[in-house]
């Protein structure tokens, strides 16, 4: 399927690799402990059932969500892209 200088399984290998960084970045992610019981953002509070389902938690829904929308625009596998691993 590859073609140039490319090995044939370069393709699923750029896959397999952005998936395990996505894990990787997912579990870093994960919230452990105490959780905040106000914002460390805006300095709301959080709700008693956020901090249950979230031990850890330490923003309230509307500043987690933006701090998700920020850093996913940030998200890029810097390894190469399919493109130049096949010339």
């Amino acid at each position: 399927m590859a073609s140039g200088w490319a090995r044939d399984d370069a393709v699923q290998e750029q896959i397999d690799s952005t998936v395990e960084d996505a894990v990787m970045r997912a579990r870093r992610a994960m919230h452990q402990g105490v959780s905040a019981e106000f914002c460390e953002e805006c300095g709301e509070a959080i709700p008693q059932a956020r901090r249950v389902a979230l031990p850890g938690v330490q923003f309230c829904l509307q500043c987690q969500a933006e701090r998700d929308k920020q850093q996913a625009a940030t998200l890029y596998n810097r390894r190469g892209s399919k493109d130049s691993q096949l010339r």
